[in-house]
């Protein structure tokens, strides 16, 4: 049988257990060759002080006319974080160049968080985001994400599921075939994912256990095994329940030692139970 191929487009930070240093285990644990196409280098996430930084933009397209010359082809295209308007038209161009009949593209449009946009980040590249989506098959907003690349209110709390509802049409409305709100919570114990396919105009909500810790990374675990368990051939909603409940697992492990390891939550303990489980 021939090996599933995903490329992972994000940058990577050596230290900290986030974007790259995330994806390519998680979605390799599932038997799935994973091939990397980093933006950037850093020595740590932008949590530790005095970070360094190196911009690989530059070395986007000379990669990838590399990979067309080899007429390479991937059963999956996802990409997280972009630093730049540049970035964002090379990855536009890259879903251009790769993008094949069957080929799934998975945008993780990180932008903010709590309501407020990352630091650098304008509305203007929110609008550029935007537009980025309308060329995947599945993206992964947070309701602040969602907010901004809509133009409309942010609202964190205190919502109804026909708002929810109403938001991942609009959300639709980008271009995307299937939205996944994530960060959703109608109740204070649980927290979960609001999930919608424009094609069957179908709407389900899973929520796993919210744990009151914040721990940096953990978009990227859960999107990274998002992507593995749906490339793996995972329907989607399922593809989503296991993703909510591998990063509540990846939390559960971490919680004891949140002190220590603040920067990320220790997924490598749980990689063997998901690779058991999911790994058919």
């Amino acid at each position: 049988m021939k090996q599933k191929r995903t490329v992972a487009i994000n940058d990577i930070s050596c230290m900290g257990k986030c974007s790259l240093t995330v994806a390519l285990p998680i979605i390799s644990s599932l038997g799935i060759e994973t091939i990397v196409l980093p933006t950037a280098v850093l020595s740590a996430h932008t949590a530790f002080e005095g970070f360094t930084f190196c911009d690989l933009t530059d070395e986007f397209t000379p990669v990838t006319e590399h990979w067309k010359q080899r007429g390479e082809q991937f059963d999956c295209i996802y990409s997280g974080y972009l630093g730049s308007q540049r970035q964002i038209d090379l990855v536009a161009r890259f879903i251009d160049d790769f993008k094949g009949d069957t080929t799934k593209v998975i945008i993780d449009p990180v932008l903010g968080d709590h309501g407020r946009l990352y630091k650098n980040f304008t509305q203007d590249f929110a609008d550029s985001m935007a537009k980025l989506c309308s060329k995947a098959d599945v993206i992964t907003p947070n309701l602040t994400e969602a907010s901004f690349m809509l133009g409309t209110e942010y609202k964190g709390e205190g919502y109804t599921e026909e708002y929810i509802k109403e938001l991942l049409k609009k959300l639709a409305g980008l271009g995307a075939k299937k939205i996944i709100l994530t960060g959703v919570s109608f109740d204070e114990k649980r927290l979960g994912v609001a999930c919608y396919d424009s094609l069957t105009k179908e709407y389900t909500y899973y929520a796993g256990e919210r744990i009151e810790s914040m721990f940096h990374g953990t978009g990227d675990v859960w999107a990274s095994s998002f992507t593995a368990a749906y490339v793996k051939g995972y329907g989607f909603e399922e593809a989503a329940r296991i993703a909510t409940d591998f990063t509540v697992e990846c939390i559960k492990a971490t919680i004891d030692d949140k002190d220590n390891h603040w920067y990320g939550v220790k997924f490598e303990n749980c990689l063997a139970d998901f690779c058991i489980k999911y790994a058919k």
